[in-house]
């Protein structure tokens, strides 16, 4: 963790710095593989319009990463911020058996993290992620420059997984 005092910026990763396309075929049909989708994600090449405002926004935040993966993906996770130049800060994942939606896991982190620091921005591609972050007055820029498959969605709001 940092003693940083400077506001926060909050990433998401997947479909806002992550392009996740490539896998999300594993989310399609009745049984979605969900070890084959996470171990697929070293793999996701960066979002170039994501990582462009993470490297301007760092010249006046912290910034800092929070994202449905589940915690046993932190060390890949890692991995991948560092390969792609992003700026070094925390990562916030969800525990590896929550199943609630990313709209519910993420404000509860965004909240635990704007008690003591300014969270200047949250940046993600939820739609409903960001509906919740504005209605608990969080500063949004809604990253639309991925394509989310349907598949995706429904495992951010229905299953709890991303």
């Amino acid at each position: 963790m940092s003693d940083d005092t400077r506001p926060l910026a909050v990433f998401d990763l997947d479909g806002t710095l992550a392009d996740s396309g490539h896998r999300q075929h594993f989310l399609e049909g009745r049984r979605r593989d969900w070890a084959g989708f996470f171990a697929a994600a070293p793999d996701d090449p960066p979002l170039e319009e994501g990582v462009s405002l993470a490297l301007a926004s760092a010249e006046e935040c912290e910034v800092v990463y929070l994202t449905g993966r589940p915690e046993r993906c932190r060390r890949d996770t890692v991995a991948w911020l560092e390969e792609q130049g992003l700026p070094r800060g925390s990562v916030h994942m969800r525990r590896n058996d929550d199943r609630r939606p990313a709209r519910r896991t993420k404000l509860e982190i965004l909240e635990r993290l704007g008690r003591t620091r300014e969270v200047r921005v949250l940046v993600d591609d939820d739609e409903l992620v960001c509906d919740a972050a504005e209605l608990a007055g969080f500063t949004v820029v809604r990253a639309r420059w991925a394509v989310t498959a349907q598949a995706m969605r429904d495992a951010q709001e229905r299953e709890g997984r991303t």
